[in-house]
């Protein structure tokens, strides 16, 4: 499929040539989730409905209106790092590296033969940090004072998963760390995509997050947006007469990005390619402009050079609250046509993972297209847009799939599309 150009699509003006005329390709993945350790046990759990989202367990939540979460199960970073790295990182950090280590091993790249100039990282984050912060803290209080503060020790840790990543793999390419919440994900493997097409052949990209402790937890209930359901199988049932809010998750999905022709030569065989992508911002509260997630859409599609017929499956934002849902269920409408397209929102057996949660949906998009079945949006018993969405539920579809477009929203107003072909 070649790709149209987007100055002058539907007007029949000559406009610039997509710079998906040659799109990365993505050779390895790296999962960790509420539902599974590896890409493989998480797929497998995903196709079965199996939900992670749990009572939580990392600290006590008895004191919190919200009590609910998708934790990554028995993970224990002394089986997979160095033992060095455990007092320089926390959580997110530790579930990030193994995550890229996943990744890369999955591509069989080998990085001292490409050149540690060849290869670079760029991920997102969002609620990270905050245990390593709280623990500042509580040094900060224990010690009566002089030491450094939460504050100063979360103002650097934002890029502390792409510098870490760097350094562990002797990556000196290309790097960066984004920060757009949900949205985040989508926009990192964008960035790494555009890093690609300008000379670095070889990128880890995506998003791993965490923020399950004690200061992180009541930041996100301070957001107003977690349910407070305590059953898991209710507690955050998007596009259901009953949603309420979400439950979030840690983990997510780190991907190898390469260049076509590198992957060519030494023979990978990639997971798929990314082929279109697009973020807008939604206008101000009471301006009376529309949301800005059609645009994003519509976008990421010119980008990739298709249309709307073009898409076999959408992997919806999903936010879990009525009106959100609302305004995602009526973009899918008027952009495909009522129930036109399948819809699914596997991130219900993970909960939503900050920057963790995009990545973690273009990981779950390549796994479909790769083995033609959609994955189930588990719990949803009350379906509130069954009008305007052809929401797969129950059970896994299988169907032909060659593209898929996978949708994100920050928290904020970020809007993000990624699209996704199969590879072949």
């Amino acid at each position: 499929m070649t790709a149209r150009t987007v100055a002058g699509a539907g007007t029949g003006r000559p406009g610039p040539p997509s710079p998906y005329a040659r799109p990365p390709v993505v050779t390895g993945i790296g999962v960790l989730a509420a539902n599974g350790s590896s890409t493989e046990e998480y797929w497998a759990a995903v196709l079965r409905g199996d939900s992670g989202i749990a009572r939580i367990t990392l600290f006590d939540p008895d004191d919190y209106p919200a009590r609910l979460a998708g934790e990554v199960k028995g993970f224990d970073a002394r089986k997979s790092l160095p033992g060095r790295l455990l007092p320089q990182t926390d959580r997110m950090t530790r579930l990030a590296l193994v995550a890229a280590d996943a990744a890369i091993a999955d591509s069989a790249v080998d990085v001292p033969g490409l050149g540690r100039y060849a290869c670079g990282v760029v991920t997102a984050a969002s609620g990270g940090g905050f245990e390593f912060g709280q623990r500042e803290l509580e040094a900060l209080w224990s010690r009566g004072g002089g030491h450094v503060s939460a504050y100063q020790s979360f103002a650097w840790f934002y890029p502390v998963n792409t510098g870490q990543i760097s350094i562990r793999h002797d990556m000196r390419g290309a790097g960066a760390a984004l920060v757009a919440e949900q949205a985040g994900g989508l926009d990192a493997v964008a960035k790494a995509c555009r890093h690609v097409r300008d000379g670095t052949p070889f990128m880890v990209t995506g998003g791993v997050d965490s923020a399950m402790c004690p200061w992180g937890w009541l930041c996100m209930t301070r957001s107003g947006r977690l349910t407070t359901v305590r059953d898991p199988r209710r507690a955050y049932v998007p596009f259901d007469h009953d949603a309420s809010g979400l439950v979030p998750g840690e983990g997510g999905a780190l991907l190898t990005l390469e260049d076509p022709d590198l992957a060519r030569t030494r023979g990978a065989v990639p997971y798929g390619a990314i082929v279109g992508y697009a973020a807008t911002f939604d206008p101000r509260p009471g301006s009376g402009r529309p949301p800005g997630l059609r645009r994003a859409v519509e976008l990421a599609l010119d980008e990739a050079g298709l249309t709307a017929a073009d898409i076999d499956v959408v992997f919806a934002d999903a936010a879990g609250l009525p009106e959100p849902d609302r305004i995602e269920a009526d973009t899918l409408a008027a952009v495909f046509g009522p129930r036109a397209v399948p819809v699914t929102a596997p991130k219900t057996m993970t909960g939503r993972l900050l920057a963790g949660g995009g990545a973690l949906d273009v990981a779950t998009a390549l796994l479909s297209l790769r083995d033609g079945v959609i994955p189930p949006t588990v719990h949803i018993d009350r379906p509130a847009h069954a009008d305007a969405l052809d929401l797969v539920t129950g059970a896994p579809r299988e169907t032909a799939l060659r593209c898929a477009l996978v949708l994100a929203r920050g928290y904020g107003g970020h809007n993000s599309a990624l699209v996704v072909r199969r590879a072949g």
